[in-house]
């Protein structure tokens, strides 16, 4: 049996990408990011997918990411936008995926893990420049020069089952994998127990990808 390294974020893509590295018969051991961002919600969420998924171990790594700002995630002086718009949103939590795949590919060679799994999306996202599959390409290239595992020959993959997936694609998938996606959150300012927005990019992708699958939305909202 294979071993992952699975990014788990508590919302519905990373959910959804640990179930299908289980279905293909991974060992798995997820990794969650405390990294300053509004709501802790999100990571009791990873918590509770974790457990639910039979995941060998989960860790909550602390960032003090919030130190660097510049995101609306991370800053609360900087309002989440409900409104959409042109351009990379202020969202964007400044190389965020590049930083947490680093610490991921340092916990794949302690545990020796095979692959890394990350729920980056190209299809159904808000831009992000560290979603697209040429970060990815970028970043494989950089597991194989920076670990001990790459310079022996046996790199560890970066794996993206969902880079090509549109949100209701992605949503079926979870669903005929039995994934429970109450237990995720994907809003960006849900509240402490976890309750959506349902303004922001993020509650909107989610709620338009359910509509399209024609799976009934397990979201609990605000109001």
């Amino acid at each position: 049996m294979e071993t992952a390294v699975v990014l788990l974020s508590g919302g519905l893509d990373s959910a959804t990408c640990l179930a299908m590295a289980r279905a293909e018969g991974f060992r798995c051991h997820t990794i969650a990011f405390d990294y300053g961002q509004r709501t802790r919600s999100e990571l009791q969420a990873a918590e509770r997918v974790s457990a639910a998924l039979g995941a060998e171990s989960h860790r909550v790594i602390e960032l003090g990411m919030g130190g660097i700002g510049g995101s609306a995630l991370t800053d609360h002086a900087i309002d989440v936008p409900e409104n959409g718009g042109e351009g990379i949103p202020v969202t964007y939590v400044p190389a965020r995926n590049t930083v947490f795949l680093s610490l991921a590919l340092g916990l794949a060679e302690v545990v020796g893990a095979d692959a890394i799994f990350i729920g980056v999306n190209a299809v159904d996202y808000s831009g992000y420049p560290d979603c697209r599959p040429e970060f990815i390409d970028a970043f494989q290239h950089l597991a194989g020069l920076a670990t001990k595992a790459g310079v022996e020959g046996h790199p560890v993959r970066i794996s993206t089952p969902l880079m090509a997936l549109s949100k209701a694609e992605i949503i079926r998938r979870g669903t005929g994998l039995g994934l429970d996606y109450s237990l995720t959150v994907s809003c960006y300012q849900a509240d402490g127990e976890g309750r959506a927005c349902g303004r922001c990019d993020s509650c909107r992708l989610r709620r338009e990808g359910f509509e399209q699958a024609l799976i009934k939305d397990p979201t609990i909202y605000q109001s």
